[in-house]
């Protein structure tokens, strides 16, 4: 059987299809976690909401809190629709199923925003072992209720928590040496090499979260994380080293 893998997957439903049907076919277990900014952004503006963000964490009142997760749950349910249709069993779960999310509150000043302390992986492994995929939405929970967890840094704790390598599909090919130019692509990078390349300016803008979000993986205790673009092949294209870029710890 192929690899497990944890895949953190954006929340756009918008060209989707091709990246569902990529999921789809892998023909190893998938844990999977989604985000959903876009869609949460729309609706809180349709709903008179203002968005705000501070140090790339969206501010979430608790008075907005109820249609984030309504936002979230919702394109969880949609997402594993169309994998399910395709032949992948899939679920949507959030992180408040099973208690699987325990979480605590970033900054007051954020409002109900989390950061994970601990994953109860039992319902994951259980669910993978009935040949089901699990579709993660990042929502956490404390003694006083749901948190707004970013997706990346969720999905870097559940696949420590699973053992497994965590893969964030993005836009970009990977980590290139020349970012006007795809095929300097660097294939592997050790956790100093990553820092010595963010100091040298060469991992910029909006590659810096990536990549943070796979170091934060590797913490975690995943055995690898990758970063690449979402596509055709992207998966055993990332397991035979032709596509994206591994990080080591």
């Amino acid at each position: 059987m192929a690899q497990a893998l944890l895949v953190k997957i954006g929340g756009s439903l918008r060209e989707a299809g091709e990246l569902l049907d990529e999921l789809a076919g892998y023909p190893g277990p998938l844990v999977l976690v989604h985000g959903g900014g876009p869609r949460i952004g729309e609706w809180l503006a349709r709903m008179g909401f203002e968005t705000r963000f501070q140090r790339g964490l969206r501010v979430t009142p608790p008075d907005q809190m109820e249609l984030v997760e309504m936002v979230l749950t919702t394109l969880g349910k949609e997402l594993a629709a169309g994998l399910s249709r395709r032949g992948r069993p899939t679920v949507a779960l959030s992180g408040r199923d099973g208690l699987m999310l325990q979480a605590r509150v970033v900054d007051e000043a954020l409002g109900r925003v989390g950061e994970v302390e601990r994953v109860r992986a039992t319902l994951l492994e259980q669910m993978l072992q009935a040949g089901v995929t699990p579709l993660v939405a990042p929502i956490g929970l404390d003694e006083v209720g749901p948190l707004n967890i970013n997706a990346d840094t969720a999905a870097g704790a559940v696949a420590g928590a699973l053992g497994l390598p965590a893969v964030f599909l993005t836009d970009v090919e990977g980590v290139l040496r020349d970012p006007k130019d795809p095929s300097s692509r660097l294939p592997v990078l050790s956790r100093a090499e990553v820092r010595v390349l963010m100091d040298q300016g060469v991992i910029s803008g909006g590659m810096i979260p990536k990549v943070e979000a796979a170091l934060n993986a590797l913490a975690r205790g995943a055995p690898w994380a990758a970063v690449a673009k979402g596509g055709p092949g992207v998966l055993q294209g990332l397991l035979e080293g032709t596509l994206g870029t591994r990080l080591l710890g």
